[in-house]
């Protein structure tokens, strides 16, 4: 999935992921609060940066037997999306601290949203039921976890939102066109934006 993320939007961080992944005694060590299935941990600033990436052994288990570049279906399909999300955060947080640039938590979650939607499709998922059940599915089919706390709550709100009216943009100005290329030189434009610029070509595209 790194290397994949990284082809993407044509970046190499020359850090391998693997090296980052923490188990559940780490993550409790190291984290409070809500245990999620899918965490990264940042400490430090950009020419000092410390990272640990937890993902629940079950999902990273049922990617093994059930190799989502060979099939992704119903059987794998939650398990590759939090899996894609660990690994688009740490990708993000990787580049930039790389430039020297800050990312914020919210922005994580947009692109992680973004990369899912826009992983989907290449990997054909839309080929079968169509790339608008593929937005549903990903931004409306789901719900929020009970549990989780009034700021991050609205942090994912908001990123939902806005990868969800991008998705819709990009499907009707390059998927249902089948103009992938241009598509993917766009999506690596807006990869190196900062949020607020993200926020901008979201809205102007909409």
């Amino acid at each position: 999935m790194q290397a994949g993320l990284e082809a993407l939007y044509r970046i190499r961080t020359e850090v391998d992921i693997e090296a980052f992944v923490i188990d559940e005694a780490a993550r409790s060590e190291l984290a409070s609060g809500r245990a999620a299935r899918e965490q990264l941990l940042v400490a430090g600033g950009p020419g000092d940066l410390e990272l640990g990436l937890f993902i629940c052994r079950r999902a990273l288990a049922n990617l093994r037997t059930n190799d989502p570049g060979q099939r992704l279906g119903e059987h794998n399909w939650q398990d590759f999306l939090l899996v894609l999300e660990g690994v688009s955060h740490f990708v993000c947080v990787v580049f930039r601290a790389q430039l020297g640039r800050p990312v914020s938590a919210l922005e994580l979650e947009l692109q992680a949203e973004i990369d899912k939607y826009v992983t989907c499709i290449l990997m054909g998922w839309h080929r079968g039921a169509g790339s608008g059940e593929l937005r549903e599915r990903l931004f409306r089919g789901f719900r929020f976890h009970d549990d989780l706390p009034p700021d991050e709550l609205a942090r994912y709100r908001e990123a939902n939102t806005r990868a969800a009216a991008y998705a819709e943009s990009l499907e009707d100005r390059f998927v249902r066109q089948r103009r992938a290329g241009e598509m993917l030189e766009e999506l690596r434009r807006f990869y190196r934006l900062g949020y607020r610029e993200k926020c901008d070509v979201i809205a102007q595209a909409a």
